[in-house]
């Protein structure tokens, strides 16, 4: 009989769990990153040089613009006239000539000789009028002007401002306005068709929507745009406060305020308008043909509001047209040639303008940007489905 087989129960070596792949991040939201593209623009701006030079220039132009400024405010200085006996009665009433008193003849002859005065006032019984003008070496025009007989000019419509600062603050304004736009304009244009040259928009659109890396390029120009504006704006209240032209200060401190609103919407509307132009290219050097209307419009505020700063009629033109609000605007508001409501009803337009363009830029942007080769007609894009 044989014996019972026992069997060895075998157990099977537990199977080690599969090891998982990490997960992956979660991809940013569109928001998220427009602003991560909008931080490289800053980032990659601000160490230009060209970046350093333009700003630069502007604020140089800004501390030109309040010298002169206070230099023309002090050219109203009266002008000093020496005066001997009876001839301090004919300088006593004059505007603009400030009499100093000199013993005889031979002190006055002194004072204009040393340079103290600028002419002198003798008495004269042989000459018709009873004195006599001393000068230098030329006659003294302003004392001649003030001396002489002229009729009384009586102004119907009298300007409230200096003609000199009108045209300073309108210069001011549209200069700004003209470097800033254009510079950064041109800045986005160069961009967007170097990435495109250079195959790297492919890279940037697998992990970036365009419409967010759009966005992005204008959040980050105009950020650097508006922080540009606002300095230049404190550095001019600074400036005209140091020089002690506080009335100008005063005239010219709520135009400002509008002008840095009205140039921070109006700035977003040209660069949409350049980013969107320059996708539509694939070489550097075509650049500037499509991106010249966009430089034109950028200009009209310039010459416009310069040319015509005189002009009401124009002026209240140039203050509704989306283009040119943001420089004709605040310089009607200087003026005190608009009612409280139009710089509302002229911001309300260029916000609707602005929408718009973005809108139809994006499409162009969007539909364009991965096009090589010859020049995409815009005509074709708008129609494209």
């Amino acid at each position: 009989m044989s014996a019972p087989t026992t069997t060895t129960p075998t157990t099977t070596p537990p199977t080690p769990p599969r090891a998982t792949a990490p997960g992956r991040p979660a991809r940013p939201s569109t928001p998220r990153l427009a602003l991560m593209v909008a931080e490289r623009e800053v980032v990659t701006q601000v160490r230009t040089k060209s970046f350093i030079i333009s700003t630069a220039i502007l604020f140089a132009a800004v501390l030109v613009s309040i010298v002169a400024g206070a230099l023309l405010a002090g050219s109203d200085d009266p002008t000093k006239v020496a005066v001997v006996g009876t001839a301090a009665d004919v300088v006593a009433d004059m505007d603009g000539l400030e009499p100093v008193d000199a013993a005889d003849r031979a002190a006055a002859e002194q004072l204009v000789r040393d340079g103290d005065v600028s002419a002198a006032v003798v008495p004269d019984e042989e000459n018709v009028l009873g004195f006599r003008l001393l000068a230098l070496d030329s006659a003294p025009e302003e004392v001649v002007a003030a001396l002489s007989v002229s009729p009384e000019v009586e102004l119907l419509d009298e300007p409230d401002t200096d003609e000199g600062l009108r045209y300073l603050v309108s210069f001011g304004f549209g200069l700004v306005f003209l470097m800033s736009a254009a510079g950064y304009g041109a800045t986005i244009a160069q961009s967007t068709v170097q990435e495109k040259q250079s195959r790297v928009v492919e890279i940037l659109l697998s992990a970036v929507p365009s419409r967010a890396l759009l966005a992005g390029k204008i959040l980050g120009n105009s950020a650097l745009a508006f922080g540009q504006t606002a300095g230049l704006a404190a550095m001019a209240v600074i400036g005209l406060v140091v020089t002690g032209q506080e009335d100008v200060l005063d005239m010219l401190g709520a135009p400002l305020v509008w002008f840095v609103g009205f140039f921070l919407i109006g700035f977003v509307l040209l660069a949409a308008m350049y980013a969107a132009s320059a996708s539509l290219v694939s070489r550097v050097e075509d650049v500037g043909s499509v991106v010249m209307p966009s430089t034109m419009l950028t200009m009209v505020p310039y010459f416009g509001v310069i040319f015509f700063n005189d002009n009401e009629v124009v002026l209240n033109v140039l203050s509704y047209v989306p283009f040119s609000a943001p420089v004709a605007m605040p310089m009607r508001l200087f003026l005190g040639d608009a009612m409280w409501w139009e710089p509302l009803v002229a911001l309300a337009l260029l916000v609707v303008t602005t929408l718009g363009v973005i809108a139809v830029g994006a499409k162009i942007y969007e539909r364009s940007l991965l096009r090589t080769g010859a020049r995409v007609k815009l005509g074709e894009v708008l129609r494209q489905a």
